[in-house]
């Protein structure tokens, strides 16, 4: 889908046709010169904007990562306090299932930009996970500063699940068990020490 370009932020319009191709077309189609053309825009135009494609791929990034933050905080404002890493659990495979081609390409390896948007974008992904960590109980729960055990062990049950969900093996499970796990079924027995 061309559009013509009418407005002032150029950049957004870029970011914007990038997340479309990505999503319509994947990773393979993304280049500078098919987001100016969704954009309506002549082919020289992002240069103004990115510094290549590399330069477009950390700025898609980042907007994921910004996405990601507000799927978990909308997770986490839907349920009561004492469930809110559910909530933030739900919202991180959601995003994940929603935006299979975002979601790889911001969690490539090796990392194919870095911006100081990017790292601040990512960082306040990592800090509602952070925030949910804060308090809650789990038998293997040590003394290490920050929950740092905790907030490793919900990033990593949250990406494995994600991961696994987008790459078609739970499905798999699916068929097999006759029911697709939630969250909160391969999530029992956690909770908070607080009780707001």
């Amino acid at each position: 889908m061309t559009r013509k370009y009418h407005h002032g932020d150029l950049r957004r319009a870029l970011v914007t046709a990038g997340l479309e191709i990505l999503r319509e077309q994947g990773l393979a189609a993304l280049s500078l010169r098919a987001c100016a053309a969704r954009a309506g825009v002549s082919h020289a135009a992002p240069r103004n904007h990115f510094d290549g494609l590399s330069g477009l791929i950390a700025a898609l990034r980042a907007e994921g990562f910004r996405r990601h933050t507000a799927a978990m905080q909308q997770g986490i404002d839907q349920e009561p306090h004492n469930r809110r890493h559910i909530g933030a659990l739900r919202g991180y495979v959601g995003f994940a299932m929603e935006h299979p081609d975002l979601y790889r390409l911001m969690f490539a390896h090796p990392m194919p930009a870095v911006s100081a948007e990017l790292e601040r974008a990512a960082g306040a992904s990592f800090e509602v996970l952070m925030g949910i960590s804060e308090g809650l109980d789990w038998p293997q729960s040590g003394d290490v500063p920050c929950n740092v055990d905790t907030w490793m062990m919900l990033w990593s049950f949250a990406h494995g699940i994600a991961d696994l969900t987008i790459g078609g093996q739970f499905a798999k499970c699916e068929a097999a068990l006759g029911f697709m796990p939630d969250v909160e079924q391969v999530f029992p027995g956690f909770g908070y020490a607080d009780t707001q």
